[in-house]
């Protein structure tokens, strides 16, 4: 039987390409797995049975120009750049894997807390200090215990984020879309709200925690007149899409020395110019869209995905499948 060819519309994400192909022989695929530079697959000389999109936007027109293309599976959860749509109408399958239970939820927390102590002790300025020779013993930092974390969405990253931030003496509160009695209480958080309700979470928030997925209801949720609403000193952490946040509106916040920094792990535009204001800041931590990227994460979703791929060639339901059925 011929190898499926499975191709990663991406020039990045290397580590994930070496464990995606260590488990495949382990679940039973032979396959042939390529990366390859979403400018090229549009160049319409491509063919696939899969494709991970990663970042990469998928509309009809690019699906059109990948020959034999089965499945769209995404190397983890969000698919705001796909257009499902225009999958189902050209019958190809549509799935992911979810955050929670594949490890990358779980990692994805750790960031977001190592994010938080790191702004709260102003890590960038301790290194700069230190390598400059500055006096030692300084500046002071800021703790965690008893400040009030707030958490903007509670699907897997959120739940698993309130777990652990829980030792560090924080007051939690949170907004989720259909506010859960239960899990609030489950979670141990002092109060949880609707949505609409994010102007209550923010004027109480020391750090802003975004866990929510990307959508029109969500793009740039948090724009000037929403951070003008956190206290003095806040920080913001973001791992979940970039354009949650209006950047031009953070960096304006940030000027005025009001708040006390923000971590970012993902941009509206990626990867980030190197000559992005956001760079080089000493109150702005930015990584390179690395928090859910360690060994637990990439061994989960490798899995999850691998299964997936042996379900499509065996005929069999897909797990997560968007547009299963239609």
């Amino acid at each position: 039987m011929k190898p499926v060819r499975i191709v990663v519309a991406s020039n990045g994400f290397r580590s994930a390409l070496d464990y995606f192909r260590t488990v495949l022989p382990g679940a039973g695929v032979e396959a042939e797995v390529e990366a390859v530079d979403p400018a090229v697959l549009a160049e319409g000389a491509t063919s696939a049975d899969v494709i991970i999109p990663a970042m990469a936007r998928f509309d009809g027109a690019l699906m059109d120009r990948i020959a034999g293309l089965r499945l769209i599976q995404q190397w983890g959860a969000g698919l705001e750049g796909v257009d499902q749509q225009a999958a189902r109408q050209r019958g190809i399958a549509v799935a992911n894997v979810p955050t929670a239970g594949s490890g990358n939820a779980e990692s994805v927390a750790e960031w977001c807390v190592m994010a938080a102590i790191a702004l709260s002790r102003r890590l960038p300025v301790l290194q700069k200090s230190i390598q400059d020779g500055a006096s030692w013993g300084g500046p002071s930092g800021q703790a965690l215990m008893g400040k009030t974390a707030g958490l903007v969405g509670l699907g897997g990253i959120g739940q698993a984020l309130a777990q652990r931030l829980h030792p560090f003496g924080l007051r939690q509160i949170a907004i989720k879309r259909t506010p859960d009695r239960r899990l609030a209480e489950d979670l141990g958080l002092d109060w949880l709200g609707g949505l609409g309700e994010l102007p209550t979470l923010l004027r109480q928030s020391d750090f802003l925690f975004l866990c929510l997925p990307l959508s029109a209801e969500t793009h740039r949720l948090l724009d000037a007149d929403a951070l003008a609403r956190l206290p003095e000193g806040a920080c913001i952490i973001n791992a979940s899409r970039g354009g949650l946040l209006n950047h031009d509106a953070l960096l304006a916040e940030l000027e005025t020395g009001r708040l006390r920094g923000a971590a970012l792990d993902v941009f509206e535009q990626e990867p980030l110019p190197i000559d992005s204001p956001l760079l080089g800041r000493s109150d702005v931590l930015a990584t390179p869209h690395v928090a859910g990227v360690t060994d637990i994460s990439y061994e989960g979703i490798a899995r999850n995905v691998a299964e997936n791929i042996r379900r499509l060639l065996a005929g069999e339901a897909l797990r997560n499948c968007v547009n299963q059925g239609d």
